[in-house]
């Protein structure tokens, strides 16, 4: 078995720029992500960082296929995922995953804590109804709540809770990669080390591959093996995580830094 578990070659996402009202004409390109490589192995952690807008966000989203992408390939365990469908797309996103940046916004407040975190082992066909129940009580003690939070809605928490009910519901279908976008920037300050430290344990616990987007260096330092630097929809410099803040070699990383 590899141990590369995601590569990511060449991947670019274009929007057209155009101009006029009814017959409009595409005048230029707004190049988000212009041809980003990377690998990211099996229990790895591979930090991308940079400042808001240079395309970071928008290449996790590329690697799960929430958006398209206009070039380039995702391989995850060798297989592409730019052109898999139906069923066996299925398969593939039940292990890949994603932790969103706003908690609140990324949970149904119509749902309870056990309707949202069984619903995609519902959407997968993971066991039957009484076995989630079981696994959804797992899954709140795993990340730190109790059993009676599960009838619960989300508006009930506070923000650390709530992502802490998304890490639970990215779990649920048992991934091998975490795409984790800005996990921790939306809360405070005193509850950001907690879910990176949650995160960490759970990635000792099940070997899990995180994909970890931030702007926070601090953070980074904390969770990465390795670092990524975003600038302008490319990657200007990729090192070990020990090597990249010691001794930067990219002007706009040492700015980062600084």
């Amino acid at each position: 078995m590899s141990e590369t578990l995601l590569e990511v070659a060449g991947l670019a996402k274009h929007y057209p720029v155009r101009e006029g009202l009814i017959l409009a004409k595409q005048v230029g390109v707004v190049r988000a992500v212009d041809g980003v490589s990377f690998t990211v192995k099996r229990g790895e952690t591979l930090a991308l960082v940079g400042e808001s807008g240079c395309g970071k966000s928008t290449t996790a989203r590329l690697v799960l296929r929430l958006i398209e992408p206009s070039a380039g390939t995702i391989a995850f365990e060798g297989v592409d995922v730019t052109r898999v469908t139906g069923t066996a797309q299925r398969a593939m996103r039940r292990r890949m995953q994603i932790v969103f940046q706003d908690p609140y916004a990324s949970l149904n407040p119509r749902l309870t804590v056990a309707d949202a975190i069984a619903e995609p082992m519902a959407v997968h066909g993971i066991g039957d109804a009484a076995s989630r129940r079981k696994r959804v009580e797992e899954l709140l003690n795993l990340v730190g709540l109790r059993a009676f939070h599960a009838q619960r809605y989300p508006h009930e928490f506070s923000g650390g809770q709530r992502q802490r009910i998304g890490i639970a519901r990215a779990l649920s279908v048992q991934p091998d990669l975490v795409v984790c976008d800005e996990p921790v920037s939306a809360l405070d300050v005193s509850i950001q080390a907690q879910v990176v430290n949650l995160l960490k344990d759970l990635q000792r616990r099940f070997g899990l591959a995180y994909l970890f987007i931030a702007h926070d260096l601090a953070v980074v330092k904390h969770v990465a093996d390795r670092v990524a630097v975003m600038y302008l929809g490319q990657i200007v410099e990729m090192a070990a995580k020990s090597d990249l803040f010691a001794a930067p070699r990219h002007p706009y990383t040492r700015a980062l830094l600084a």
